[in-house]
């Protein structure tokens, strides 16, 4: 219960129908606090909030449409008229005027004047002029393509923040991107085409994480939408409505194009038992992923024959029934974590499908009739059970553009055939395949991202680049092992290094190729690498490493190896480095000699933890002018973080400037800093 007394406003916005406010913790006898709702159907005193004036709009107008536009002198007197049409709604404004930014052609303006004034229809819970505005935007588009993949968004529930990967992805399927030679090229044409409805403000972008951009639609905007999709095309929508009984006879029309049910975490069953099939000869996308489905039956594909899309991934479904192989017509078949499903009928049929997501389900076996997926460009494929794809499942030639078995092994031979991959995500047994695997990109372009795992199962830690080796081979020899050329991380562990010199550096003599001509290299991780001192020689570093991790190597004294050159200083330079973390080194003495000379620039966070032997950290001479984080801990020797040197009553200076936070803890032998 809410004390409103010690409250002062509570708003509740975007109310579409009436709540007892009890049932919420709101008193509704209270003094001294205001309670403003967003809602016509609750028992409050109405206040109407005033549109803006015709200056308001103007100057709204002016700021999204462009001031160059508006300095052509025949626009001008045109955008006004325009800007009366939108009737002081910002919404309407802002939409019109984004529809028309960047448009200097007189007869345009003239034109969009005159479709604004035409408009006469309204919606239902929209008030006339907001629709007309809107609808106004969506006609703008006017190719038909384009206006499909926005009434595709309606598809989403309200208020969903829709990855634009799985969006992009979805118009693909349904064939509203044209084909074109690469899945690089669709994609980039998919997010033009998202790029065109955010700039039409049909679409908002919601991005939170960096490139992973994610879109909403207004609730008016969709509403608009689901009102043009209750005509044609026609569409039936519910998805994250929480519903628990299945759509009835009614609900299946037979012109349905479009139905979205995803994410009704309690629907569990798709329709009663004792109805007959739905009859939706004109149904091209189904998506019910998310709904907690425990079966379905036989024949409820039987009248189907147009789909083209089927989702029902994250449902507990434990069998597919066998009427999925008749959709001759399907292109996308998407069954991702389901989690229970066991049995998936034959495919062989399915000629014309293009997309196939059997991502973490619970088949023994690859489906039959993968190899006549001659159509076949995406493929996910891994289920626990299954540790090796056979040779032999995929078509020849094969259009295959994105490859993802995980952790399942797959032959290095199978994979190089591939000659349209673009993404590969998979694990070779040896160094044997994996060398196939190499060569044949030396003949040809490299795929655009990878995740390959060369060795055991097991877990490597978050991946951060697109294109990652795992290497977890047990022992290697040297010259054994051969990389990538524009590999941009590298993850070595639980491995050995052979050889009856063990004081050399591994990256120096196990590579056929030494790391300094890798220079897209940006991320090194060691962990739990046996029977190596040290890691790079002076000639060995990755020029532009950016992170480099090292842990649980047990024998390891030093990160690079000096050299004898008399008294001649030694310099390692390391431009980019930004990140360092060395953890449960029992053996480390230093990072680098005490006469040589580290340059790292850039480096703006160093962890050093559990390094019982390291009894100091840099010699003095180390050039570390962007330090911002320094964690030191678990230290037992450690006596000095930068060592200094005798130079008569000179005193010495070590600079830091930025250094934001230092934390030092466990260090019972540290006499200075």
């Amino acid at each position: 219960m809410l004390h409103a007394n010690h409250l002062s406003t509570i708003i509740l916005d975007d109310l579409w129908q009436e709540v007892p406010l009890d049932k919420v913790g709101i008193p509704e006898q209270s003094s001294g606090s205001k309670l403003v709702l967003t809602c016509r159907k609750m028992s409050c005193r109405a206040i109407k909030v005033k549109p803006l004036v015709e200056e308001e709009s103007w100057k709204l107008f002016s700021e999204k449409v462009g001031r160059g536009i508006l300095n052509i002198p025949e626009v001008e007197p045109i955008a006004k008229k325009i800007v009366e049409r939108c009737a002081g709604l910002p919404l309407g404004v802002i939409t019109v005027a984004s529809c028309m930014k960047d448009i200097d052609d007189l007869y345009e303006w003239r034109n969009a004047l005159k479709e604004l004034s035409d408009r006469k229809k309204s919606v239902n819970g929209l008030e006339e002029e907001v629709f007309q505005q809107l609808r106004f935007s969506y006609d703008r588009l006017k190719d038909p393509k384009l206006q499909h993949c926005f009434l595709s968004c309606a598809l989403y529930p309200e208020d969903w923040e829709i990855e634009e990967r799985e969006l992009v992805q979805l118009w693909i399927a349904e064939g509203l991107v044209e084909e074109m030679d690469s899945r690089q090229a669709e994609f980039d044409r998919g997010r033009a085409i998202m790029n065109r409805l955010l700039n039409n403000c049909l679409l908002e972008d919601f991005s939170k994480w960096g490139d992973r951009r994610q879109v909403k639609m207004h609730d008016l905007v969709r509403d608009m939408a689901l009102h043009i999709t209750s005509e044609k095309p026609r569409f039936f929508v519910k998805a994250g409505m929480g519903l628990r009984e299945p759509p009835n006879v009614q609900e299946w029309s037979e012109d349905l194009e479009k139905v979205s049910l995803m994410w009704n975490r309690k629907l569990e069953f798709l329709y009663p038992l004792e109805m007959s099939p739905p009859k939706c000869p004109m149904l091209t996308t189904l998506l019910l992923s998310g709904c907690d489905i425990q079966s379905i039956p036989e024949g409820f594909f039987s009248h189907t024959d147009g789909l083209k899309v089927l989702d029902l991934s994250f449902n507990l479904i434990e069998s597919l029934p066998n009427s999925i192989s008749n959709l001759k017509n399907l292109t996308a078949l998407l069954l991702g974590n389901c989690r229970r499903l066991k049995y998936v009928p034959s495919l062989s049929n399915l000629r014309a499908l293009k997309e196939l997501d059997l991502l973490g389900i619970a088949i023994k076996e690859v489906p039959q009739g993968m190899q006549n997926l001659s159509s076949l460009k995406f493929l996910k494929l891994y289920s626990w059970n299954i540790d090796e794809i056979p040779n032999g499942i995929f078509p020849r030639p094969s259009c295959l553009q994105v490859l993802e078995v995980h952790q399942a092994l797959i032959g290095g031979k199978e994979v190089a055939e591939l000659k349209k991959l673009e993404y590969f995500e998979g694990r070779f047994y040896d160094f044997h395949n994996f060398d196939m695997y190499v060569h044949a990109f030396h003949v040809r372009e490299e795929p655009h991202g990878y995740l390959i795992i060369v060795g055991e199962r097991g877990r490597h830690g978050e991946i951060y680049s697109s294109k990652t080796i795992v290497l977890r081979v047990g022992s290697v020899y040297p010259n054994q092992i051969m990389l990538p050329r524009h590999i941009e991380e590298l993850i070595v562990c639980d491995s050995s290094f052979e050889s009856h010199e063990e004081e050399y550096p591994i990256f120096s003599r196990f590579f056929l190729t030494s790391l300094r001509n890798f220079p897209f290299l940006k991320i090194l991780y060691i962990s739990n690498v046996k029977y190596t001192k040290r890691l790079f020689s002076p000639n060995c570093v990755p020029p532009n490493l950016e992170q480099l991790k090292v842990s649980d190597c047990n024998q390891l004294e030093e990160i690079i190896a000096s050299e004898e050159r008399g008294r001649v200083t030694m310099e390692f330079c390391l431009p980019r480095l930004k990140k360092m973390t060395l953890c449960s080194l029992p053996e480390l003495k230093s990072i680098c000699s005490v006469d040589a000379v580290m340059i790292c620039e850039s480096l703006e966070w160093l962890d050093v933890i559990s390094c019982p032997e390291s009894k100091r950290l840099f010699s003095p001479n180390c050039v570390l002018p962007n330090l911002e984080q320094l964690e030191v801990s678990k230290c037992d020797q450690l006596e000095e973080i930068l060592a200094s040197e005798e130079r008569g009553r000179v005193t010495m200076e070590f600079c830091l400037p930025r250094l934001k936070k230092m934390t030092l803890c466990s260090l019972p032998e540290l006499k200075s800093i």
